[in-house]
């Protein structure tokens, strides 16, 4: 028997006073956390809500997060975290998929009016009773009429709440992919699945002998890399998380310094942010003495920006792995036993299986490209509600990425691309990353994105989206013809679009789907 909320309990009863959660001015002691998330708890259990029922949550990173997302955890019911840039027809949608029973809310901003939304959602959703608004200033009346703040909802609950145990297969958390194909899947993490998680992330991070272990997270809780290997694993450790609500590259720099982070975890896109952010205003990034290790996941690291990365900051140690929602979500990583190959996502972690195999499932020998599948104690239980999609991801007792990739002779494993991402021109197959990797190196690109776009003649054509570095003067037709000389003649873009941006998720992976249109 278990609770993921046990993690914090521990800390609150023998490190009481140790700062938990920083944001801004606010500063939660492990003991205030948990004051806090029984006094959530014991809310919903007056309101009915039992072990197993589903809680949504959507909120950005700031302390209720943790507060609500342990209190849920603490009943035994199941939370259900959501994007916090779904829209009205969207949450409804997660919220009835779900069968959430109840909602909180965070009540957003002018611009992105979260609680509005939401509100409107459950309006369209007669299976969700009970709806909860967070307000940005602790105890200010509720901006919706007649909707109850979490305020008014705690308000005289007991700081005591015995946290209800549950199996290590009962669901924990259910986190919905990003839809890519279809309607968003709800991956049912079980208690076991994220606390081991948890526990393998703290260790890989090589953070347990220092005294006063801080990571800063700007990364969305409501995803499975801020929330499992970040704010669980830490919290876990009787570290301090920093929350930041949104990535701006002065205001991260800031904290590192300020706040002394020893960890740092990002994707890649928000490396590349933190390098030209540092060459741009010629800040130091070697200065960030405290800083001991910074890792990167959600999508590949091209090779050439973990170059730049060891150059500009030689005191860290830049570690890669590799996971998804469905696996809690650390499949494999660098670990700090091994040396770090660049381009690898590592070797598996403990306790985890992974191989390469083609499409009958046989396995393939070394360096041989093919889907990943991955087996251990980190798989979910399955789709929620989805017994179809479950038996397809989940064959043989492995569960099957979606991605392609190799393991070399050493068992390091490498990630070229997602399956639906291979662009097949002309019959033969071309893999963006590999086109990525290629076109990084030139000295007028900062950042490329490859997709397939259709065409007459070769089913589909290559095409690359540029942000050039500051100053590059570089045409089309010249860096066509640079990719032309550097790749072989089925694989280099005939099209390239230069952009000042290119459209991304809330956690920083670039939209490729918006790209292909």
């Amino acid at each position: 028997m278990m609770n993921l909320s046990s993690i914090i309990e521990t800390h609150a009863k023998f490190r009481s006073d140790r700062e938990a959660i920083v944001f801004g001015g606010m500063r939660l002691t492990f003991k205030q956390l948990n004051d806090m998330a029984c006094q959530v708890a014991n809310a919903l259990m007056a309101r009915g809500i039992k072990p197993g029922d589903k809680v949504a949550l959507s909120c950005p990173n700031v302390p209720y997060f943790p507060v609500v997302y342990y209190g849920i955890l603490k009943t035994g019911a199941v939370v259900v975290p959501l994007n916090v840039l779904l829209k009205p027809r969207e949450i409804a949608y997660h919220l009835s998929d779900s069968d959430a029973l109840a909602y909180f809310a965070f009540e957003g901003t002018p611009e992105l009016p979260m609680g509005q939304m939401a509100h409107d959602a459950v309006k369209d959703t007669p299976g969700c009773p009970h709806f909860f608004i967070m307000t940005a200033t602790p105890n200010a009346p509720s901006p919706i009429p007649g909707v109850e703040t979490i305020g008014t909802l705690i308000a005289g609950q007991s700081t005591v709440c015995d946290s209800v145990q549950r199996s290590a297969d009962d669901t924990a958390v259910i986190l919905y992919t990003s839809g890519t194909t279809g309607q968003p899947k709800g991956a049912e993490l079980t208690h076991i699945n994220m606390l081991m998680n948890a526990m393998i992330s703290r260790d890989l991070h090589g953070l347990s002998g220092l005294a006063d272990p801080r990571c800063l997270i700007m990364l969305p809780l409501f995803h499975s890399f801020g929330q499992t290997c970040q704010l669980n694993a830490m919290l876990y450790l009787g570290g301090c998380c920093v929350l930041v609500s949104r990535f701006d590259p002065k205001v991260v720099v800031e904290l590192l310094e300020k706040e002394k982070i020893s960890v740092f975890s990002g994707v890649p896109t928000m490396f590349w942010g933190l390098l030209n952010y540092a060459k741009q205003t010629d800040y130091n990034l070697a200065s960030l003495t405290n800083l001991r290790l910074c890792s990167s996941g959600g999508s590949a690291m091209p090779v050439e920006i973990l170059s730049e990365l060891d150059r500009a900051m030689p005191q860290v140690t830049i570690l890669e792995g590799y996971g998804l929602s469905e696996t809690a979500p650390v499949a494999s990583f660098n670990q700090l036993d091994f040396p770090r190959k660049a381009g690898s996502v590592g070797r598996p972690i403990q306790g985890v299986d992974m191989k390469v195999v083609d499409d009958n499932d046989v396995e393939l020998m070394p360096e041989q490209l093919g889907e990943i599948i991955i087996r251990g104690h980190n798989v979910m239980k399955g789709y929620y509600k989805k017994p179809e999609a479950t038996a397809t991801a989940m064959k043989n007792g492995w569960f099957h990425s979606g991605d392609l990739g190799k393991m070399d002779a050493d068992g390091y494993f490498y990630i070229l691309d997602r399956k639906k991402d291979m662009v097949i021109r002309g019959g033969f197959n071309v893999y963006p990353r590999e086109i990525e990797e290629v076109m990084a190196t030139h000295p007028a690109v900062s950042l490329v994105a490859v997709v397939g776009v259709p065409h007459v003649e070769h089913g589909e054509e290559v095409k690359a989206y540029v942000i050039p570095k500051p100053g590059a003067t570089i045409t089309e037709k010249e860096l066509i013809q640079w990719c032309r000389d550097n790749m072989a003649a089925y694989k280099y873009p005939r099209v390239i679009e230069f952009r000042d941006k290119l459209p991304m998720t809330a956690t920083g992976k670039i939209l490729k789907r918006e790209l292909r249109g």
